[in-house]
This record gives C-alpha cells, sequence and structure tokens, in this order.
C-alpha cells in the first residue's frame, strides 16, 4: 500500500461515513431491533393514551425502525450548540427513567438513570465554552437508544412529548429543505431553529438554557400523562 493510498483511507476515516450510509445503518439497526422486539419478546402492539393498547401485529417492526431512525436524526440534528443535545438527551431520559420506574421495570430504570448520569458527567465539560463534543457517533447512539427505550416502556406517543424539543429540531430542518426545493426560499434565517435563534441575535447559552427549561416542563408533561393515560399499570 502506497502511502497516498493510506492517507486516502485515513482521509476518509476521517471525515467519516456519509449521510446515505449512516441512514441506510441506523435503518438496517432499527429493522434488526424491531424484528427482534416482535420475533423473540413477543410484542405486537403499543399504548395508545387514553385509549389502551392497540394490536398492529409485525407492522411494530417498521414502527420500532421507525422510532429508532426518527430519534436518531433528531438528536443528532440538535447537537449543534455546547450543552443543547446532552442536556435535552438527559432530561428525556431521566423522565423515561421515571416512568421505567413507575412500571416497576428497575433494571430499564437504573439503565435510564446511568445514561443521565454519564449525560452530566459529559455535560460538565460540554457546557460552554465545550471542551468534550459528541459529534454523531454519540448523538445516533443516544437517538437510537432513547427511541429504544420508548418502546421497551410502551410509551412511544410520549416521545414526541418528553422531546418535543427534538422535533422542533428535526422538523424545522425539514422544513427549511423542502421550501428551498419547492419554493426557492428560507423559512429560517438558518436551519435547525437553534441556529435560526442564534442569527437573530440570542446568545448561544440563552438558547441552551432556554431550551433545557421547555425540556424540563416537557418532560414533567410526559410523566403525567403516563401516569394518567394508563401506562402506569
Amino acid at each position: 500500500m502506497t502511502i497516498s493510498s493510506i492517507y486516502a483511507v485515513w482521509a476518509a476515516a476521517r471525515l467519516g461515513f456519509r449521510s446515505p450510509v449512516k441512514f441506510a445503518l441506523i435503518t438496517l439497526i432499527g429493522v434488526v431491533l424491531g424484528w427482534f422486539f416482535f420475533a423473540k419478546l413477543g410484542v405486537a402492539s403499543f399504548h395508545v393514551p387514553f385509549v389502551g393498547e392497540v394490536n398492529i401485529g409485525w407492522l411494530i417492526i417498521p414502527l420500532f425502525a421507525f422510532a429508532v431512525v426518527a430519534t436518531g436524526n433528531a438528536v443528532n440534528i440538535s447537537d449543534g450548540m455546547d450543552g443543547l443535545a446532552g442536556g435535552l438527551l438527559g432530561i428525556s431520559f431521566g423522565a423515561f427513567g421515571v416512568i421505567a420506574l413507575l412500571q416497576q421495570h428497575v433494571i430499564l430504570a437504573g439503565f435510564c438513570f446511568t445514561v443521565v448520569g454519564v449525560l452530566l458527567s459529559y455535560l460538565w465539560f460540554n457546557i460552554y465554552p465545550a471542551r468534550f463534543f459528541m459529534g454523531d457517533v454519540g448523538s445516533f447512539a443516544y437517538g437510537a437508544c432513547l427511541g429504544v427505550v420508548a418502546m421497551l416502556t410502551d410509551s412511544l406517543l410520549l416521545l414526541p412529548v418528553i422531546g418535543l424539543l427534538f422535533v422542533i429540531e428535526a422538523g424545522s430542518s425539514l422544513t427549511q429543505i423542502v421550501s428551498k426545493k419547492l419554493f426557492k426560499r428560507k423559512i429560517f434565517l438558518s436551519a435547525p431553529i437553534h441556529h435560526h435563534l442564534e442569527a437573530i441575535g440570542w446568545p448561544e447559552t440563552k438558547v441552551t438554557m432556554r431550551f433545557w427549561v421547555i425540556g424540563c416542563v416537557m418532560a414533567f408533561i410526559g410523566v403525567m400523562l403516563a401516569l394518567a393515560g394508563g401506562h402506569i399499570a
């Protein structure tokens, strides 16, 4: 192997996978986990708050894959400011940890709270000005894991509530892309929305802290909905 070919391999590894490759890999992971969920754990339904269980059979596999892929990408999109994604993830895992504990899934709750502890340790060095960064590896992994936890607690429909800001971040980015392609104009000064707020004059720390506040409120609402909506037996 020549020096130039070694450098080419190193450069490719340094740049990482392209977006389509990352999307395909996380989709594959979601499908495999969904199959295991259906075929090995025998799960074929999901809980609708205030309604009950809805059986969808094997369609739980694509639903599981969608939860993993959507959450993984949403967290990845949100990872654009010091402390933003880490803080929102810690809040979300904390909320699902409480739900799991109330469901008496002690091991799953312990896992969620362990992740919260890891994220707090990470945030110590990631808050502005950050010294450590999560990157795609961390954001995709944490996001996919959050989707799996939502499925394991049968709280999938609470995920958009507890993780509302992840939904808004991903939605703002998607809206910007669609608007630029179809109408040739931008809706936001910059996307995702945390960059838009920064562009209109909000300091990075203000965006992060206010998103944390909103995240805490939505996590509390999500836990209350779990209690009221029948997720806690």
